[in-house]
Order: structure tokens, then sequence, then C-alpha cells
């Protein structure tokens, strides 16, 4: 896998998840809302960690800094 990612792109996945994480704790997001967004917050975890976004690769869009 190319990495498609730039790191201005997974600091704010990785504090979109945060804050998602936050509203769970704090009890203001609950039933299926919370179960939609804690998945979609993995995502952005785990797609930050590999800085590789499969939608930017089937879009063939980046945010890296071009080599």
């Amino acid at each position: 896998m190319k990495k498609n990612m730039g790191s201005t792109d997974r600091i704010i996945r990785v504090l979109l998840a945060g804050v998602v994480a936050l509203l769970w704790y704090n009890g203001i997001v609950q039933g299926t809302l919370a179960y939609v967004l804690m998945t979609l917050a993995v995502i952005f975890l785990i797609t930050s960690f590999i800085s590789f976004c499969p939608l930017y690769a089937l879009f063939g869009t980046s945010t890296c800094k071009k080599r």
C-alpha cells in the first residue's frame, strides 16, 4: 500500500476520533448513533496509523506531499 495521507489529515482524523470517544464517554451520544460514530472513529484511527485511506485510493486523491 502506498501512503496517500498527509500529516495534517492524519492529525485531524485522530482528533475527530478523540472527540467522538469523549462524547460517548460523557454520555452525550448513545444508542445507534454512538455505535456508528465509534465505528467511524475506529476506522479513522486505523487509517491514520497506516497512512492509507482506501477511499482516497479509489478516487485517486492524495494529501501526501509529493517527494
